[in-house]
């Protein structure tokens, strides 16, 4: 449990202090981001649901880079908090989102030890913007430990997310 209260805790501490230093008008809403998915769905060593939640703010740092933190768990008991970056690339009513980050990963009581605390995320994300702003769209992400391990399983994801904006919750 001590593991989760620091994830929790870090995944705090990065939407506290995400958004840009600057104060500007965001023409883009900041996203509450919940996620429903498969996990380790390439290796099968350990697959699992997947749950997510993350908060993606609407201003951008510089050109499209906005920041993001979230926190995941799987129906195994694995749990990765963390966040980091994504650009919102949209066409029309559709969007390509990829994103990086970087977070705390425990095991919990699976079987898919990827090696370290420390994970990285990497994610590509495509999905339909309705017209009130909310968004559907399916990703595809992999987790790794860059070799900071004795060893690199790492673990591949598909997941499906529902985006709410912030401001239409309040």
């Amino acid at each position: 449990m001590n593991k989760f209260v620091l994830m929790a805790a870090l995944c705090g501490l990065l939407v506290v202090t995400a958004s840009p230093a600057k104060a500007q008008e965001s023409a883009d809403p900041s996203y509450l981001s919940l996620g429903l998915g498969i996990w380790d769905i390439a290796q099968h060593d350990d697959t699992a649901a997947d749950f997510r939640v993350e908060y993606r703010h609407g201003d951008s740092l510089f050109w499209k880079i906005k920041p993001w933190a979230g926190v995941e768990g799987t129906s195994d008991g694995s749990i990765w908090g963390g966040g980091g970056i994504l650009a919102d690339f949209e066409i029309n009513q559709f969007y390509i989102t990829p994103s990086f980050g970087v977070g705390l990963y425990t095991d919990g009581g699976s079987d898919k030890d990827l090696d370290h605390p420390i994970e990285f995320r990497t994610q590509l994300e495509a999905g339909y913007e309705f017209t009130n702003s909310q968004r559907l769209g399916v990703s595809f992400g992999h987790l790794s430990n860059a070799d900071l391990g004795d060893d690199n399983p790492g673990a591949e994801v598909l997941n499906l997310y529902y985006h709410v904006p912030v401001g239409s919750l309040f």
